[in-house]
Parts: structure tokens; C-alpha cells; sequence
């Protein structure tokens, strides 16, 4: 049995956080899914649109969606331009560079991260290399992350995910690796969305509930495991 395990580490820093867990089997996430169901490109498009009503006010960081990340990063160790997927996202709406199809599964995930303005990832559960953890690293683990061509390690007292063979996403929820990423043959994927504000407990549900019935709907994905992560519950099985 593999577990994604949130370390004590992390609820130190973020004792009332919340972080949705969903594991999905035998998903289809191949180019032909868009063949029988362009909605999912239809639907990112109008979650793009959607997602201004988030940002009404500048700087982005005067949002409160924004400003509880910059927050919370404040938290960890980071390089200074190191922000939050949901502010990359958000920035990317307001100067009009919408977010475009990648994958049915990530457009899927995109449209509820817009949809929600919340934070939300998907990794490959086959490439982890044991368990998964949420934790305060003392630095040095191996992360190549998408897009680059050499090792980038991690920093001391940074806040990651890590598996045994080293990084699975960085700075918390700012950037995942070419290792664990989502491709069109991927089949068994883990998916996390992320609140550190008890307010939003609500549309970070929504969220859960939206990936899965499209997942289930779209990608003819099976649920294998559905949990919300706490401090009282740090801990859940992905396979």
C-alpha cells in the first residue's frame, strides 16, 4: 500500500489548512477523449472568462484569493518570484493569456482551479516512487521540472511534495515535474486541491465533486479514493 501522507511539518505551519485528495483508475486522457467531448475545451474557455470576477481589484494581491497564498508563502523557504499555481493562472486571465487545453484531465482540473480560484494539481500515481509526502524538506531533492533540461534542487526548509526518488511538485503548489506529470498515457492519476482559508471549505468540495463527475463522465475514469485531508486525517492511501 502507497500513502500521501501530510507531515507534522506542514501542520505546524497550517494548522486549519484543507487539502482534497482524489485518486482515479483507468482514466482515459488521450487526444481522442476531445473527439467525443469538446466540451471540456468549451468549458476552459468559459471558466477563463469566469475567472475575472476573482480579480476585480490591482494589484492581484489585493484579492483575497491571491493575497491568502502570498500569505502563506511567506511561510517556507522560496526564491522571491516563486507564487502560487492559482495566482499563475489568474495572472495569465488578467492579461488576457487565457489557459488553453493541455490534456483532458489537466483541462478538467484547470477548469475547476478557474471555476473555484483555488489551487489544484494532478500527478501520474504510477511514477511515485513509494510514499508521497507534504513536508518541510531539509533540502537537495532532485526536480526537473517541466519545461527544463537540468537537475533544479530543492532549497532548505522548503515546503514540497516528495516521494523516495526526490521532488513531485515545488514550493508547495508552484511548479510540478517532468517525472510524475499527467501525459495522455497516463492511467492512474492522483489529484490535490489545496485551501489554507477555512471560508472557502465549500467550493473546495465543489471542486472534488466537479473532478470526478467529469472524470467519471468524460475519461470514463473509475474513483478509487475521494478524502479531504486535515490535521486530524493527515493521511490516505492512493493504490
Amino acid at each position: 500500500m502507497a500513502r500521501f501522507i501530510a507531515d507534522q511539518s506542514f501542520w505546524e505551519l497550517f494548522p486549519d489548512a484543507e487539502i482534497g485528495v482524489i485518486v482515479l483508475n483507468n482514466v482515459n486522457n488521450s487526444q481522442d477523449v476531445y473527439k467525443a467531448h469538446e466540451v471540456i475545451i468549451d468549458d476552459l474557455a468559459a471558466a477563463n472568462d469566469a475567472a475575472i470576477k476573482w480579480i476585480p481589484e490591482q494589484p492581484l494581491s489585493k484579492n483575497p484569493v491571491v493575497g491568502v497564498w502570498r500569505e502563506a508563502f511567506k511561510k517556507f523557504k522560496k526564491k522571491k518570484s516563486n507564487r502560487s499555481s492559482i495566482e499563475a493562472l489568474l495572472t495569465r486571465v488578467s492579461k488576457g493569456n487565457y489557459v488553453g487545453k493541455i490534456n483532458p484531465l489537466v483541462d478538467i482540473y484547470n477548469t475547476a482551479s478557474l471555476t473555484y480560484a483555488l489551487p489544484v494539481g494532478g500527478e501520474n500515481a504510477d511514477a511515485f516512487q513509494g510514499d508521497l509526502r507534504l513536508t518541510i524538506t531539509e533540502g537537495g531533492d532532485e526536480f526537473l521540472a517541466l519545461g527544463d533540461e537540468e537537475n533544479n534542487p530543492t532549497l532548505p526548509g522548503e515546503l514540497c511534495y516528495l516521494d523516495d526518488q526526490g521532488a513531485v511538485c515545488r514550493c508547495w503548489n508552484w511548479r510540478d515535474g517532468q517525472r510524475t506529470m499527467l501525459t495522455e498515457e497516463t492511467k492512474n492519476a492522483f489529484l490535490i486541491i489545496e485551501s489554507v482559508d477555512p471560508s472557502r471549505h465549500e467550493d473546495l468540495m465543489k471542486i472534488m465533486d466537479y473532478i470526478v463527475e467529469k472524470s467519471e463522465e468524460y475519461l470514463g475514469a473509475k474513483l478509487f479514493a475521494k478524502d479531504l485531508i486535515t490535521k486530524a486525517n493527515p493521511q490516505i492511501a492512493f493504490k
